[in-house]
């Protein structure tokens, strides 16, 4: 099968994955209601069609806490997207920094922040979820100001993990135990491609950064039982003063959905934020993103950098992101299914057709950089 959007990388991650971890970088919480408006309501985001514009010289670029990059977009921090592919959280970062943009890595990766800041020549960015260990989260913290990262992303959304019905269905979450093990031995047995490149030779139960604290021999099921035992409940706007005790980069809040929190969170002196429902794992129900952004962004916009993330499956979405107000998007599933589909080469090769596809979507709406790029683009917003 060769690739021709994002829809067919999740195809073919679809038949490459065992179910239980398709389902787990696919699925949303409940009935899944605002993952599918994550989709859904950005696709109806309607685009003015401009003509007789000279559009010959188009610019994607654009800057982003001080750094120049090719154009608006990041990789999204991925929970174990590096069991997907061997080794996957490296070759995703080889394939951002070869595209010109930045790669932010999960607390909950695969691969140690160490081994992927090896795998690549320039600074990366990190995500920080806060668990109860305070002395581990400061040596976290550290470690990614001593690797160089130079942006954090502090997730807020996930005070515990939401409830999906589909990693239960999969043996992957609910009661760790021999039925469930079974249950995802007999998936994995499904997929001998999977098993020979990440089962044999990927190392896959070594999980990276949160390995001194779940212990590096940790079962997948006995880890998402640790996630849920450990994520901190007891948090709130104080926990940026024990941030910035150790952090001196830019901070940027990860997971704001409604414009009060927006507020509260532009008061706290953060850099940035980036609208989010967690890609619709959290709480079912919640708006879209594409909903949420631009009341978001008209009230902290003139403040701090608002980001978006959550249903965009093109660069023709990356823009409509962009003319509701964000000034940069982050990729999550669109990269974990190349990832999971072709290695670095999908991850390359997908955001070539990010940049090709908001190249065409400029070019007929009749603008030339990323800047001209506002609501003067849209002919229609359905819920507006």
């Amino acid at each position: 099968m060769i690739a021709a959007s994002i829809s067919d990388y999740r195809e073919m991650a679809r038949r490459r994955l065992p179910r239980f971890l398709f389902d787990y970088v696919d699925g949303g919480s409940y009935a899944e209601r605002t993952l599918a408006w994550n989709v859904e309501d950005l696709q109806n985001v309607m685009l003015r069609q401009r003509v007789l514009r000279d559009v010959s010289a188009l610019d994607l670029s654009s800057t982003l806490f001080g750094q120049k990059f090719a154009m608006p977009v990041a990789l999204a921090p991925v929970g174990l997207a590096g069991l997907t592919a061997r080794r996957g959280e490296v070759q995703a970062a080889r394939a951002a920094e070869k595209a010109g943009i930045p790669f932010c890595l999960s607390t909950v990766s695969a691969c140690s922040l160490g081994e992927v800041v090896k795998g690549v020549e320039k600074p990366i960015w990190f995500q920080l979820y806060m668990v109860r260990d305070r002395e581990f989260m400061r040596d976290l913290l550290q470690q990614a100001r001593d690797s160089g990262c130079t942006a954090l992303f502090f997730t807020v959304d996930l005070p515990l993990p939401g409830t999906r019905y589909r990693d239960v269905r999969s043996g992957l979450a609910g009661n760790p135990g021999l039925r469930s093990s079974l249950h995802r031995a007999m998936q994995v047995a499904a997929r001998p491609g999977w098993v020979w490149d990440v089962g044999v030779h990927g190392r896959p139960h070594q999980f990276g950064n949160i390995a001194p604290i779940v212990g590096k021999n940790a079962k997948l099921g006995s880890f998402f039982s640790w996630l849920r035992d450990n994520f901190e409940l007891a948090i709130d706007w104080k926990a940026l003063d024990f941030i910035r005790s150790v952090w001196k980069g830019p901070l940027i809040l990860k997971g704001v959905l409604d414009p009060d929190d927006a507020r509260i969170a532009a008061d706290h002196g953060v850099d940035g934020l980036v609208v989010s429902n967690h890609g619709g794992r959290q709480l079912d129900g919640a708006p879209s993103t594409a909903r949420a952004l631009p009341a978001i962004a008209g009230a902290v916009g003139e403040r701090l950098t608002v980001l978006a993330d959550g249903g965009i499956r093109s660069g023709l979405d990356v823009v409509r992101m962009l003319a509701l107000g964000a000034k940069g998007v982050l990729l999550g599933r669109a990269w974990a299914y190349a990832l999971a589909a072709e290695g670095e080469a999908g991850v390359a090769n997908m955001l070539r057709m990010i940049e090709s596809e908001m190249r065409v979507a400029m070019a007929l709406t009749g603008v030339t950089s990323v800047e001209q790029i506002n609501r003067d683009i849209l002919a229609g917003v359905p819920w507006s």
